[in-house]
Formats: structure tokens, sequence, C-alpha cells
């Protein structure tokens, strides 16, 4: 705990100044352009992999980047969800899985979270991605962890679109939809592209989604 402190005191110092204005914008108001969902890992750091700046994401965390599918049950994520898209107006929002998921690994065998009830109830939201990859490829498995990674990004999109709001603004191509998955490892981020009909390189996907807009 001393290094978060004295972590907290190198901000003040060093940090804080060299950011006063940016801070003293953000003061008074947000306008983030993107809701990024991502893992509660500790091995993530939204901010730091899109070298991005205090204010321009909006960012929700939890085990295995969930999106509960939208129901009269209020609860973290979906008041979440609705304040981004229908008060904050954000226009993307992106769905961060990542490497080594030890939500995923729980969700390929819910039998081993018996003595964590509240994880194993939350993890049934991507049951969804787990038969997908298990009618896929006939088995499931650690070795099948990488997919269930994938799909679950997938499928917590498919979630997202059930949420009224969100919906309302796809109805009029006013916010686009993002499906990431972040190697911790390697640093690099794999996204969903449509054409490939699978996970490609950002660099990649993007150079692509550039020519084509450009065509």
């Amino acid at each position: 705990m001393d290094h978060v402190i004295s972590g907290v005191a190198k901000f003040q110092r060093d940090v804080y100044p060299e950011k006063k204005e940016t801070f003293k914008k953000l003061a008074s108001g947000q306008s983030p352009e993107v809701l990024f969902i991502t893992c509660a890992d500790s091995r993530i750091d939204p901010n730091l992999v899109t070298q991005t700046d205090p204010g321009e994401l909006f960012i929700c965390r939890n085990a295995g980047n969930i999106v509960p599918p939208h129901s009269n049950q209020t609860g973290g994520m979906t008041a979440s969800i609705e304040f981004a898209v229908a008060a904050l107006g954000v226009s993307h929002i992106v769905v961060c899985g990542h490497t080594d998921c030890g939500a995923m690994k729980g969700a390929l065998d819910p039998s081993k979270l018996d003595s964590l009830p509240h994880v194993k109830e939350w993890l049934g939201h991507c049951r969804c991605a787990t038969e997908v990859v298990k009618e896929k490829e006939g088995a499931l498995g650690v070795e099948q962890l990488g997919e269930v990674t994938k799909e679950n990004v997938l499928q917590q999109l498919q979630h997202l679109r059930t949420h009224p709001a969100v919906a309302a603004k796809l109805a009029t191509n006013s916010i686009q939809l993002h499906a990431w998955v972040y190697d911790i490892e390697t640093g690099l981020i794999h996204v969903y592209d449509n054409d490939a009909e699978g996970f490609i390189e950002m660099e990649q996907a993007y150079a692509e989604r550039k020519l084509a807009a450009n065509a």
C-alpha cells in the first residue's frame, strides 16, 4: 500500500501541475467519446493501452467484461450504460476482453466456482459464449480459452443491443460497437472484422477500413 500512497504524492507533485488546465476543464463536466467496457483484471489499464487522458474514456469494469442483457432489474452496468449513451452521448462502445482471463476460465468450468456463488452466478452471462464454442469445436476445455474469450466479447455486444438507449442510437447510426481482445504479453489488440468474419490485428483492421472509406 505504501507505493500507492507515494504514487498519489507523486501525482500531486509532478503530474497534476503539468495537466492543471485539463483538470480545471474536467472539474465542471465531462464529454467522453467512448464507453470502454473491460475486465476488472489488475493487468488491464485502459488509459495506458489506449494512451488516452482523463475525460476521454467512460470506463466500466467487471469480472469478464460482461454486459447483462437489459431487463427490468436495475444493476450497476445497466445504469452506467444508460448514462453513458443517453446522458453523455458517447458515439462508440468498446467491449475489450483479454488473454489469460480468470473469468473465462471460470466460465469454462463453473463447477470450480461453488465457493464463489456470486461469481458463478455472474458468469452465467457468459454461457452463450461457451455453448457457441462447444458447438463449433466439439469440446470445451482450457484449450478453448482463447476462443471463449473472443466469443464472449461478441456475445456481450449482442447483450448491448438489447439496451434501449443503445438500440435507439444504433437505429440512427449514431453509435458504433467495437469488439476487442487485448493480449497482455505482446501488447497487441485484435478487433473483430465483419469482412474477415473474425478477429484480426487492430492495425490491419483499421488500415483496411480507411482504404475502403477512401475508395
